[in-house]
């Protein structure tokens, strides 16, 4: 149903994403080392239920609302796009950001580690970015019915975007020490993900297809 360069894209944008700092990964990497690992998962299963609440509102109409209003898609892959840029010259640049630069955090219940992992993620604007913008980039209607690709591919990147984060959380202490002894690999991952952000801008930008119905 959708093509395997199709997932391969949205598998390699959600890759770029997740390991580029954002609010999601300094949220959980900064609550980690402050509280513990258990912190960390809890909170990491909150930004999951914030990536589906994402998933469930692209699949419902998202794509219908840009076919009715082409200027509106237009307008958001513009300002995705510029965004993308803005972030692969933050990380790009001397003294750009790392993702293991932790924030020292107070102790919070599970309850309220779950609620801001979920209100971190749905307040981010890469991950809006990617299912309003980006996703739909790979999504081709000629291969069947566009919520159920749009389902499919938002699964993929909710696989790697989880599966990643609950590596960096489990090795969240011990990586930031690693990073922090190694400059030379902290500017590595910063070209890294740098230059897959930029390419990422670049995709959104020269697509020249538009939103059809679900």
């Amino acid at each position: 149903m959708i093509e395997t360069g199709a997932v391969l894209g949205v598998a390699a944008a959600a890759l770029g994403l997740v390991l580029t700092p954002g609010p999601n990964m300094m949220y959980l990497v900064s609550r980690t080392v402050s509280q513990g690992r258990r912190a960390g998962l809890v909170s990491l299963a909150g930004v999951a239920v914030g990536f589906g609440v994402y998933l469930a509102a692209a699949t419902a109409g998202i794509t219908a609302v840009f076919a009715v209003v082409p200027a509106l898609y237009l307008a958001l892959k513009v300002a995705g796009a510029l965004y993308l840029l803005h972030l692969a010259w933050k990380t790009l640049r001397p003294g750009g950001g790392s993702l293991f630069t932790p924030t020292e955090l107070p102790a919070d219940s599970t309850r309220r580690l779950f609620t801001m992992g979920m209100v971190t993620n749905l307040l981010n604007p890469k991950i809006a970015i990617l299912y309003m913008a980006l996703i739909p980039q790979f999504v081709v209607p000629a291969r069947g019915q566009v919520w159920l690709q749009s389902l499919c591919l938002g699964a993929v990147q909710i696989s790697i975007a989880v599966t990643v984060n609950g590596l960096i959380v489990l090795s969240a202490g011990a990586f930031t020490a690693f990073l922090g002894r190694r400059p030379l690999w902290l500017r590595a991952q910063r070209f890294v993900t740098g230059s897959v952000l930029g390419a990422m801008a670049a995709l959104v930008l020269s697509d020249r297809t538009r939103p059809l119905p679900a």
